[in-house]
């Protein structure tokens, strides 16, 4: 590998995902191996780098994960590549903690010993960014930032207020700009960027965005910096077997516009484990594919897609006859929408779903339940045994009409006194919490274990 960069913002909204996109891309049309990465629990944004790089983009999470374990899947993915971009989360001092930088763009940026690209906000400042450049330089001096990309720039006259003065005032390179274009602007909805497997993002704003980057963004300087990354250390973290483990059983997992909420390394565990991962869509296909052992069903937006979903009658009494033959199912957040009894969509239509738990979910009176989580297991499930404990994360706008009971609850909410939260059903497994199957060892392996179980008593 030839280098490492870290793509970070001085807060949310800066453009950290459409710079960095764009930069991915410009390299890869050099020729290069990119590999692509983001930092935080964010499903969306790595869609936006996969398609610029034509590789998967895989999250690392310094409070999600352990050290060793973020710094193992970061070098087992950039060893084979020419160069790694990673992609920040809020600015990038922002993590779990308000007094230290636990979870935070600055604290995986250290750890993996890669310098830091800062993106700053132009629009309505001129000579006034360099302050705001210098506070974040000076904040923690054991951050590497090395360089400045100024987003929102009105024109080069505007450039001219503001590149000089950071320069000479930090002694950073501003290494590129991007002007306030709309058509460089992504559309949002509730949970942030529109994911890139709906199809709405337009070859045209790659093009757009192409076109500006090579226009205004230094890339020969961006390599430059990257090559002053640190070399990786020893990264064995126990996460993964010594060796690749033979197929063993199948695991379907639901993939397409309604379901895509996944984290690449936690597919990668469950193949290196023994899995076959088996894709499939609860919109297009009609039944679960034949002979899995479990079924994994990830977040989405099954709200968006809730008639299409209804309307799929054969896959809805496929799920149901996998719940009735005892496969173990394990569903995270629109997974557990799916499997309940009704979901509505935007509009306050509902309708009905598979039926496997007592969940009504509905977007009506929706609000934002957005934070990491630490959980430990009500009882055995697929994952996790009673009592062992793993960290997560919860975003979404739904809302259930009957919260958990004590008596039927997967989890234990520990940061948050303890609440109920998911369900279990026989082998159906249900929450609204994002589990990283690298969290901690043993997760992906149970899943694939209970699956070859489950497949060898179906027969």
């Amino acid at each position: 590998m030839a280098g490492a960069v870290v793509i970070a913002g001085v807060r949310s909204g800066v453009g950290k995902t459409t710079i960095a996109s764009g930069v991915m891309g410009a390299l890869a049309r050099r020729g290069w191996k990119v590999q692509p990465f983001k930092a935080g629990p964010d499903y969306i944004d790595p869609t936006y780098h996969t398609i610029a790089c034509g590789a998967p983009s895989r999250n690392l999470d310094t409070w999600l994960l352990p050290h060793p374990v973020a710094a193992e899947l970061f070098h087992r993915a950039a060893g084979a590549a020419d160069i790694a971009v990673v992609e920040g989360v809020m600015g990038v001092f922002d993590g779990h903690s308000s007094l230290d930088e636990d979870g935070s763009t600055a604290e995986l940026a250290k750890l993996l010993d890669a310098p830091v690209i800062l993106i700053a906000d132009a629009g309505k400042v001129a000579r006034s960014v360099a302050a705001e450049v210098l506070g974040y330089q000076r904040f923690d001096p054991n951050l590497r930032i090395a360089g400045v990309i100024l987003n929102g720039v009105g024109s080069e006259r505007h450039l001219e207020f503001c590149k000089p003065q950071i320069e000479a005032t930090t002694g950073l390179p501003v290494v590129g700009w991007l002007p306030r274009r709309d058509e460089l602007v992504q559309p949002e909805r509730h949970l942030g960027l529109i994911p890139t497997v709906e199809g709405t993002v337009l070859r045209d704003w790659y093009d757009a965005l192409n076109a500006q980057i090579e226009q205004t963004v230094d890339i020969d300087a961006i390599v430059r910096i990257a090559a002053t990354a640190g070399a990786p250390g020893d990264t064995e973290s126990g996460v993964f077997p010594d060796a690749p483990a033979p197929a063993r059983t199948a695991i379907a997992v639901a993939q397409d516009r309604a379901f895509s909420f996944y984290y690449q390394d936690s597919l990668d565990l469950l193949a290196a484990w023994g899995a076959e991962i088996v894709p499939f869509s609860p919109l297009e296909d009609s039944a679960l594919p034949q002979g899995v052992g479990g079924v994994y069903l990830g977040g989405g937006f099954p709200e968006l897609f809730a008639a299409e979903l209804s309307g799929n009658a054969g896959m809805l009494r496929s799920v149901r006859d996998a719940v009735g033959r005892g496969l173990p199912i394990y569903a995270e957040c629109g997974g557990l929408m799916y499997l309940g009894q009704s979901l509505s969509d935007l509009d306050g239509r509902q309708f009905a779903m598979v039926g496997a738990l007592p969940v009504v979910s509905s977007m009506e009176g929706r609000r934002l339940h957005l934070g990491y989580r630490e959980v430990a297991a009500c009882a055995d499930g697929p994952i996790l045994r009673a009592g062992e404990r793993v960290r997560g994360h919860e975003f979404h706008w739904s809302v259930l009409q009957e919260p958990p009971d004590d008596a039927g609850a997967a989890y234990r909410v520990l940061n948050q006194d303890g609440r109920a939260e998911g369900f279990r059903a026989g082998s159906v497994w249900a929450s609204y919490i994002h589990v990283h199957l690298g969290s901690r060892p043993g997760l992906a392996k149970r899943f694939v274990d209970a699956g070859a179980t489950a497949a060898s008593a179906i027969g």
